[in-house]
């Protein structure tokens, strides 16, 4: 059995109301994809890092699982000369 194992770093930037984070995959054989996620603070709410990492982190690694989607995909098609339907 071939066994791999790639891994996702995000890389966060901030600043006093908004938060972009970018998911990056790597390891042995991984595509080179990134996906990318933003957060901003509603004025009203007092500021917290946190929360604004987690909200861009989940998008970026939302964004991330659909552009992996799409590779496939387009691997797919590449291989069968057909439109490839693959779901989230």
């Amino acid at each position: 059995m071939n066994r791999q194992s790639w891994a996702i770093e995000l890389n966060f930037e901030e600043d006093e109301n908004r938060t972009a984070c970018t998911a990056t995959l790597s390891g042995s054989g991984a595509p080179r994809i990134a996906g990318h996620g933003y957060s901003r603070r509603n004025p009203d709410d007092e500021p917290d890092a946190r929360i604004g990492e987690e909200v861009a982190a989940a998008r970026a690694c939302s964004n991330l699982a659909h552009e992996l989607l799409e590779a496939a995909a387009t691997r797919i098609e590449s291989h069968t000369h057909r439109p490839a339907h693959l779901n989230a």
